[in-house]
């Protein structure tokens, strides 16, 4: 297990000065984010970047995320196009050591909560998800306010994308996913870049948009569609664990080698599609943390692991989710755990 960190670039209020200050803590997570989606990276930002991460004495682990165009999940003729780039963005990011991207094929939205500042009882906020509140929101009648979801849309454009996807069912979906990862996987496999799918976060339907990465059966299907090594997983706890049914031990064990980033996170379920965020320790919410590391330590993971989002505590503000406090005690937390069961194993830490 390599430890890494999520960062935002230089725009990022939390430095690598303080990332790196953060026990074992050795990766970093980050990504272009002044390129449209479908562009191609140029070589020379992606060597910037990584220059930068280097000269405070940590290493660029994870490109998270390469954004896929719409049009290449709606498969569109102009999809090609997308493709094409996405293609040639591989080969730059390869060319400057890059290992592993992970990206998701979530329709319209990413990540969907209700709210972003929910204030638990210990005084921190934290992001939720109530199916209630979330049933309630019309994003087709143009007036969405809705915390979490990418704002890059133009007035009108939104309402236009949805409307583009009343006739993609799940299987329709899936078929594109299939087309992409066909098209691409060759590439990834050319120039040694493994690509790692993101779950959907929630695991569900939303909005009647369709979500086809869910849970065990949806990853065997994944594996399916292209049995090179190079077509993998990353393994988020926080996105499968909203989901009662996903025995998240059992399906780490099971896609191994398949998995090649992982994201370690921790909800409480509250009801069947509704929960909130929660610090990573395990008695704070619904994902036993000691179980699932013992799952990576059996199947021998050696990747990227990183501490996902955090609650704001002590009186931080920012990017919700993303602060420095909760993340870093989550790090040190995680990597206590790894480096007992090392012990009891008999196996020298290594972050």
């Amino acid at each position: 297990m390599k430890l890494a960190f999520r960062w935002y670039g230089e725009e990022d209020s939390i430095t690598l000065e303080y990332i790196r200050q953060i026990p074992g803590m050795k990766g970093i997570v980050s990504a272009i984010y002044d390129i449209p989606v479908g562009e191609v990276w140029p070589k020379e930002k992606i060597v910037d970047l990584k220059n930068v991460i280097e000269k405070k004495g940590l290493s660029l682990a994870v490109i998270e995320s390469v954004p896929v165009h719409e049009d290449i999940k709606l498969g569109l003729p102009s999809r090609d196009k997308y493709i094409s780039n996405y293609k040639e963005t591989l080969r730059n990011l390869a060319s400057a050591g890059v290992e592993v991207v992970c990206y998701n094929f979530m329709p319209v939205f990413d990540w969907t909560r209700s709210d972003l500042y929910h204030l638990l009882e210990d005084g921190s906020t934290t992001l939720i998800y109530e199916e209630d509140t979330i049933e309630k929101m019309n994003p087709s009648s143009g007036g969405l306010a809705l915390p979490g979801w990418d704002a890059s849309y133009k007035d009108g454009e939104l309402k236009g994308l949805l409307e583009s996807y009343q006739a993609v069912t799940e299987e329709r979906l899936w078929e594109n996913l299939a087309h992409f990862l066909n098209e691409i996987i060759p590439v990834a496999e050319e120039v040694s870049i493994k690509m790692a799918i993101h779950p959907d976060d929630p695991p569900w339907s939303i909005f009647g948009l369709p979500r086809i990465i869910t849970d065990a059966e949806s990853l065997q299907r994944l594996i399916d569609i292209q049995q090179s090594p190079f077509n993998g997983i990353t393994f988020c706890t926080g996105s499968f664990g909203a989901r009662a049914d996903n025995d998240l031990p059992a399906m780490i064990r099971t896609f191994g080698s398949r998995i090649h980033f992982a994201h370690c996170r921790n909800v409480k379920r509250t009801k069947l599609k509704s929960f909130e965020e929660t610090s990573h320790l395990s008695s704070d919410g619904s994902v036993d943390m000691v179980e699932v590391l013992k799952a990576y330590q059996d199947i021998g993971f050696t990747g990227p692991l990183r501490p996902d989002h955090g609650r704001m505590i002590w009186g931080e503000t920012g990017r919700p989710g993303y602060g420095l406090y909760d993340r870093a005690l989550g790090a040190v937390y995680l990597n206590g755990i790894w480096e007992a069961l090392n012990k009891v194993k008999g196996v020298e830490q290594s972050t």
